[in-house]
């Protein structure tokens, strides 16, 4: 286990990775977007509601049911009153812009590990699309 001791090249690198996400200042924006969302009880009330009615319509709707129009329109005027609060809409974009990068450094370092190297972007965005390695792409798709 010599790649996982504290002192070894992975881990340092590993830190200094994290401390580069750590210390941009976009990513500290999103920190903010998020912690700002966490303390407005309103907006956590308003994305809360719409989050819930949006699973029971989606569980009825797979349990075969048809939904009325009067129940998607008042399901989308939440969302869109959500979407409209600044505090909220904020928390979505960073929600999924952080979602976004821990994605793209998974799939890097995923890659790494299937291949033995790193990925190109060109492999990236083939797996991104579905292709070889992390889009399902069987058994032995990446030993090039």
């Amino acid at each position: 286990m010599t790649l996982l001791t504290e002192t070894s090249a992975v881990i340092v690198k590993t830190r200094e990775l994290c401390s580069a996400i750590a210390n941009d200042e976009h990513f500290s924006k999103l920190q903010k977007d998020v912690e700002r969302f966490l303390d407005d009880d309103a907006a956590r009330k308003m994305y809360q509601t719409v989050h819930q009615r949006g699973e029971e319509l989606h569980q009825k709707q797979h349990a075969g049911m048809k939904l009325a129009p009067a129940e998607i329109s008042e399901f989308e005027a939440a969302r869109d009153a959500l979407m409209r609060n600044e505090v909220a809409s904020a928390f979505l974009d960073a929600q999924g812009e952080l979602e976004s990068l821990q994605r793209t450094i998974g799939k890097y370092v995923t890659m790494t590990l299937e291949l033995g190297r790193v990925p190109t972007e060109e492999e990236i965005a083939e797996a991104e699309q579905g292709g070889c390695c992390g889009g399902g792409g069987g058994e032995g798709c990446c030993s090039h």
